[in-house]
């Protein structure tokens, strides 16, 4: 049998998470082959990608200079919350300059992944002719934003869709719309229907921090760096939001019930502004549904031709069974949320989230695994100390004392400065001699 330093390693994946993989794998000498089902890179940024859940008029929410990678940054003329095409062009700018393209094989589908003694097994599928490769190990990249979490809504008998499946505006021409949701994409495909819909309504079920994009000509996000203790963070920050925002019940929706932090705030103020000249109204959680008629939770009800669930997405890595990546409930349970406890050749890339982690923190977790995988092929104690800590520590919460809400979306979520700060030490302890 073939040693593992004879096999390519596998990436899975050429968005962003897969792309920074990539990057790293190849700058360390680690030979590999990203496996891609779409025709380019890019990922759910490439809105020509089947696969692909932006819409016409997204963009970041946050600024580009806290999201770029730090080896690559945007070009000086992409704007500071660069729309999807200007990433899309990025990412293919990311994958000519460090030759990434030559590694990937493209309109490639992974069907299977499996155990193959103390190797893998990665089953294909392209063009219709299924193929099956030993590889060394398998790197899981094809991101967390992709498989739609879609509640049932009986007795409805209008226009059902998700928001996974909203691309343009002109899909609320004329019609009374209730986007279901409250998150980023809820509020951006809100505030794009305020200009098409005939009505546009909201249902929030809990409350939400709203944050605005620019503070005093500064994109957000580039400001309170300062370190400070979380309890006071949260004081000082929230009285700072309220000053520019106001509370969210000012504007109808309900005012969250737990602390600044402790879940995803909402970037968008514009939500507030068609909120605030009524352009959108805010509905309570929905209690039923007859027909076109929803009733909510407070009593009130209106007809709706169209109800958009902008309800999120769930972990979907449906190549895999779910045993082999330690799963445990609504996510694996992996050291840094990429380390399995047992196998040292099996890595779950991307699958964290934090506010301002940006790509440059993907890119250090993509390093720290590199690094980690070439440390274990020369024996270095500390990629060997490394193994013992993934067993030890597996799903250690990285969330800073935070109170993070229980809510599934939240199972992968950390805390950005104890997350990097962990990273950051392992990979100075691998890129020490021995």
């Amino acid at each position: 049998m073939n040693s593992p330093l004879n096999l390519p390693y596998i990436v899975i994946g050429a968005g962003p998470m897969g792309l920074c993989t990539a990057r790293q794998l190849k700058k360390h000498g680690i030979p590999f082959i990203g496996l891609e089902q779409h025709s380019d890179v890019g990922g759910l940024w490439d809105i020509s990608n089947p696969h692909s859940t932006v819409y016409e008029t997204a963009h970041l929410i946050s600024s580009k200079h806290t999201t770029e990678f730090t080896e690559f940054p945007m070009r000086d003329g992409v704007a500071t919350y660069p729309h999807h095409s200007e990433l899309r062009q990025y990412f293919h700018d990311y994958a000519s300059h460090f030759g990434l393209y030559e590694n990937y094989e493209f309109g490639t589908k992974v069907v299977k992944v499996e155990p193959m003694g103390k190797h893998w097994a990665v089953i294909t599928e392209k063009e219709g002719v299924s193929s099956r490769r030993e590889v060394a190990g398998v790197l899981i990249a094809n991101g967390t934003l992709h498989h739609p979490l879609m509640p049932a809504l009986p007795g409805y008998t209008g226009e059902l869709m998700h928001s996974s499946g909203y691309k343009s505006p002109a899909q609320f021409q004329g019609k009374r719309v209730l986007i279901v949701g409250c998150g980023n994409s809820a509020c951006d495909i809100a505030v794009d229907a305020v200009h098409h819909a005939k009505a546009t309504d909201i249902s929030v079920r809990r409350g939400y921090y709203f944050v605005p994009k620019f503070i005093l000509g500064k994109p957000a996000d580039t400001l309170g760096k300062l370190k400070l203790p979380r309890r006071l963070k949260q004081f000082l920050d929230g009285i700072m939001i309220r000053i520019f925002m106001g509370k969210p019940s000012d504007y109808g929706l309900p005012d969250p019930d737990y602390k600044l932090y402790e879940s995803h705030p909402v970037v968008n103020s514009l939500v507030l502004y068609h909120l605030g000249h009524g352009d959108i109204h805010a509905q309570g959680d929905i209690e039923k549904a007859e027909g076109k008629t929803i009733t909510f939770k407070n009593g009130k009800s209106a007809d709706y031709d169209l109800v958009l669930m902008a309800t999120g997405y769930k972990l979907h890595y449906p190549f895999i069974d779910r045993t082999l990546l330690n799963w445990k409930g609504a996510a694996p349970d992996l050291y840094l949320n990429v380390f399995h406890p047992s196998y040292d050749n099996l890595f779950v890339m991307g699958m964290v989230e934090a506010t301002g982690l940006g790509w440059q923190g993907r890119d250090e977790q993509a390093e720290m695994v590199a690094l980690y995988i070439k440390g274990l092929q020369e024996k270095k104690a500390s990629a060997l100390e490394l193994k013992k800590t993934k067993a030890r520590l597996q799903g250690e919460a990285m969330d800073g004392g935070y109170a993070y809400l229980k809510l599934d979306r939240m199972a992968y979520y950390v805390n950005k400065d104890v997350y990097r700060g962990r990273v950051r030490q392992h990979l100075h302890d691998l890129q020490l001699q021995g």
